[in-house]
């Protein structure tokens, strides 16, 4: 097993499946963020009101292209990325807090368990192999 947090790199088969799950996933309650941050500027009057609107497409759009260049060496990077992104999301719509928090421990759960699991996945792939002619 490969210790520590990857931060650049390719993940392998099945952590990568699981990153992507939870990045692309991320997408959509982003997106959401984005139409209430919208809703709440405008119902307040604010100019800003389209300008995060397009920031929280943007950042939607950004997870959508994390989750599916993962097999990219950059592709965590950009993971990360967005969950940094998300973070200073919440400080136009605060509840997006909760959804950073929830996504970015999904986040570090897939990558560590999923490392697990393809590793126990590899070790199974070995005893499974018939043995070498002789």
């Amino acid at each position: 097993m490969t210790p520590g947090l990857l931060v650049y790199g390719v993940p392998r088969r099945l952590t990568r499946i699981m990153l992507a799950a939870v990045v692309g996933s991320e997408s959509i309650i982003i997106l959401f963020a984005a139409t209430l941050a919208r809703g709440i500027a405008a119902a307040e009057g604010h100019q800003m009101a389209m300008t995060w609107l397009w920031l929280g497409i943007a950042l939607a759009v950004l997870a959508l292209v994390a989750a599916g260049t993962l097999r990219r060496p950059w592709g965590v990077t950009l993971g990360w990325v967005v969950q940094l992104l998300g973070l200073t999301y919440a400080l136009v719509v605060p509840m997006m807090l909760w959804v950073v928090i929830i996504f970015g421990s999904l986040w570090l759960t897939a990558m560590f368990q999923g490392r697990r699991i393809d590793d126990l996945a590899e070790r199974g792939d070995r005893r499974t192999e018939p043995p070498a002619p002789r």
